[in-house]
Order: structure tokens, then sequence, then C-alpha cells
């Protein structure tokens, strides 16, 4: 079933073609299970992990769903936090780009009300954002959802943790009875079958277990004595040498310690948790997906949402509480039928930790000693990339294609230095070879955009 086309679906010639072009071909597993369902307009309950191709699943069935001639929020999705909005936002415009004037508005906090105003104010089809400032909007009377035609719950369990269920259930009460409702959630605590039993008519349940195949994510096990774990970080990045890796700790303050720690010793890591500012969270996740910083320190909770492509490796410096997130965690690699590496370190203590997991995983863990990591060669801790920062995007009207003009046709920076482009509404980042940075910095700082000065600085 997991291997089933996309031309099964019954969708339309041009949607196809663009999901095509996207280089989507054969369905996910959780796509094949819950497409049918959803495009046939039935309630969903889907328990799907992060990187199992949901937001395509629901994306194709919004799409599908909408009447661009219509222009009222027919289409909604609710994400726990602003970078899973953002990267569902994105997402779902590339899926909508073989409908011809579908409006698409992101709702979410840490950003200027202002902004937001002025885009509904021309109207949408879909919104995508967080329960908080969705609901403002709604007390503010910026947004109606009496046309809405269906509503998404993207990482419930998550909104639920996060104690977002007032403001669901206050959103819910505004939109129609008939609407179809989508739940999708990677677990299935009591209190999402509540909200399910209370918001969702006679959803179908799907479901996609969380395990991962041995032949695609290498996952080894390192026992580490108290006080030598930091020293067995270095070791085990300096022998397999990942090119992106996120480590995983179980508090805020181990973040910064081993950020602290891996900058101290030559490499570039950023921390990332619940003390940062929206602004730093968006920063640290551009650089990370830029290939302009190698490792992302995370707890669980700041990591939950981050949906980061093609990380190399994960190590969890401090073993999961709860063999679930275990299985979470690693699924952040290895993804798209690519090599993933999944590192684990664990004391004494915690063989009880390593059993559930086993049992879990249904196979053997692999246990490795750390003196057998025999280093071969130097590896290059600096990441490839740097981050330059435009302060000007989408509001000034700026395209990718006026930063690439800039740099390589009139600043003479050869195109294959210039990497990702991320346009956010008032802030362009750009990723250029590390070598080349400060020769872009400069043209840029002396040069226009779009025959416009604009201040630039590196991250």
């Amino acid at each position: 079933m997991s291997e089933q086309s996309f031309f099964a679906l019954g969708l339309k010639q041009e949607l196809l073609d663009n999901l095509a072009s996207m280089g989507y071909e054969k369905m996910t597993e959780i796509q094949s299970k819950a497409l049918p369902f959803i495009l046939k307009n039935n309630d969903v309950i889907a328990k799907a992990k992060t990187g199992s191709g949901k937001t395509l699943a629901f994306g194709i069935g919004l799409i599908s769903a909408i009447n661009v001639k219509n222009l009222n929020i027919q289409a909604l999705v609710l994400c726990p936090t602003r970078e899973l909005a953002e990267q569902v936002a994105k997402e779902i415009r590339k899926i909508a780009r073989s409908t011809q004037n579908m409006k698409l508005v992101t709702l979410c906090g840490g950003v200027p009300m202002r902004s937001q105003l002025s885009s509904l104010s021309y109207g949408a089809h879909v919104a995508v954002g967080t329960p908080g400032r969705i609901q403002a909007h709604l007390d503010k009377g910026s947004l109606e959802l009496k046309n809405l035609k269906i509503l998404v719950l993207d990482e419930a369990d998550r909104m639920l943790d996060m104690g977002f269920y007032d403001d669901i259930k206050k959103i819910i009460d505004t939109t129609p009875n008939n609407r179809q409702t989508l739940l999708f959630s990677a677990t299935f605590p009591d209190a999402i079958k509540e909200i399910s039993t209370q918001f969702q008519k006679n959803p179908i349940t799907v479901s996609v277990e969380s395990t991962h195949s041995q032949s695609v994510i290498k996952q080894f096990f390192f026992k580490t004595p108290k006080g030598t774990k930091l020293n067995s970080l270095i070791k085990t990045l300096d022998y397999y040498q990942p090119e992106t890796t996120i480590v995983f700790c179980n508090t805020k303050a181990a973040c910064k310690d081993v950020a602290e720690f891996l900058n101290e010793s030559g490499f570039h890591a950023i921390d990332i948790h619940g003390d940062l500012e929206q602004r730093e969270r968006t920063e640290a996740l551009i650089q990370f997906s830029n290939s302009s910083c190698s490792i992302l320190v995370a707890t669980d909770v700041a990591a939950r949402g981050l949906d980061v492509k093609d990380v190399k490796a994960v190590i969890s410096f401090d073993l999961a509480h709860d063999k679930e997130v275990h299985i979470h965690r690693i699924g952040r690699t290895g993804r798209a039928g690519k090599d993933g590496l999944a590192i684990s370190f664990y004391n004494e203590n915690e063989l009880n930790k390593l059993e559930e997991i086993e049992e879990h995983q249904k196979s053997q863990i692999c246990h490795e000693d750390l003196d057998s990591l025999i280093i071969k060669k130097e590896f290059e801790h600096k990441p490839p990339m740097t981050t330059l920062c435009i302060d000007g995007g989408r509001k000034q009207k700026i395209r990718a294609g006026d930063v690439l003009g800039a740099l390589t046709k009139e600043m003479g920076i050869a195109g294959e230095c210039v990497g990702k482009i991320d346009i956010l509404e008032f802030q362009t980042y750009v990723a250029i070879k590390r070598e080349f940075a400060q020769k872009a910095f400069n043209e840029l700082k002396n040069g226009k955009i779009k025959g416009k000065n604009f201040r630039i600085w590196k991250l």
C-alpha cells in the first residue's frame, strides 16, 4: 500500500504534474492510508510521526477541497509552534502552485499583528497558524471561519501539552458543524481520544508505526561513565564525521553547556530551547537547514514541530526518558530512504531503558565501545556555509531571484557560492560559501538590491 501511486487517487492532472515536479511519485504509508478517506470528506484521526509525509497528505486534501472563486477562509491548519506553521505553509504553497489564485496567510505569534491584518484584508482561502494568534484574530474580528470546509489539527498532542485546549475549543466553536476535521498526532494519549470524540464525526483512524528500519538508520549505544560524556561526544563526532547533527539533551541547562563545549572545541553549534526569543529560534533553524551551522543542540520540547531535512546524525547525549521519545528522536535522520546514524549515550543505571527500547523496536540494540573508535583523518569542524541577513523581505517585495541576481550579475560572485535563500516577511537570509562570505557581505553592504540599499549583517 505504501508504494501506491498518486494517480490512483483521481486527482486533477495539474496537481499530479505539480507533485511529479516536486519529486513525489509514490505515496508514503500515511498518505496511502489517509488520503483516500480525506478526499472522500471523512473525518480522520491519524497517528504519524514527523517526517512521515503527513503535511502532503492533508495539504493535498485541503487544496482539493477549496473553491478559489470564493475568497474566504475555507481551510484552517492549527500548529503548536510558529516554526511548524511556517514549514506547513511553505509546503502547502508548493502543493498549490497548480491552483491559480489560491491565497494563503500565516497567522502566528511572535510577529506584528499589523502585517497579518493587512494580509487578511485582501482575503485568503487558507490560514495556517498557532492557536493563540488565530484566537486573537477571531476576537478582533479580523478573521472569520463561517465558510470553513476543512480543519486540520497538526501535532495535536503537542498543542495539548502546551496548554492550547481552551483556545482550540473556542476556535472550533466558531466553525460550521459540517466541516471536515483532520487530527494528526505523533502519540495517542487519552486527551487526544477525548478531543477527537468532542470535535470529530465518526472519524476513520489510521496509524503508521513509529519504528525505523535498521538498514536505513544505524543505531549505536555507547556506555559513558559519569563525567566523560562531553569528551565522548567530541570523539564520536570526530569518528563518524556527520555533516549535520542534532544532539538531544533532557534539560535546557544541558543544552547550553553542551553547545558551549562544542563551540569551545572548534565546532559550530547552536542550542535551541524554550528560553530563546522567536527571532533567535528562527535564525537557529535557518542556519542549520542551510548548512551554516553543523550541530543543533535541542531539548525534545524545542525539537517538536521542527522539520529539518537531511539530518545525517542524531545523538542522544542524554538517553530519552521514554521509548516513544527515543523513536521520535532517531526518526529525524535516515529520511526519504537515505542512510542515517543514531548514537545514544547511557550509564549503568539506564539498562532498564535500553531493554524497553529493544523490546519496542523488536530488535537487539548494538552496544559499542568508545575505545574502538580510532580516528584516522581530520574532520573539518566548521560548516561549509555562512548566513548573511538582509533587512528586507516579502513586505519589501524581495524575491530569491533579486538576491541571486545582485550577488552574481552585479557583484560577480559565482552562482555555485550561493546557497539556500530564505525570504521571511521582513528579513531575507542567504547562505554563502564560507570562504566567499566576507566578499559577499562587503558587496551587499555597499551595493543595492532592486535599486535599494538594505542593512546587512552576518549571523
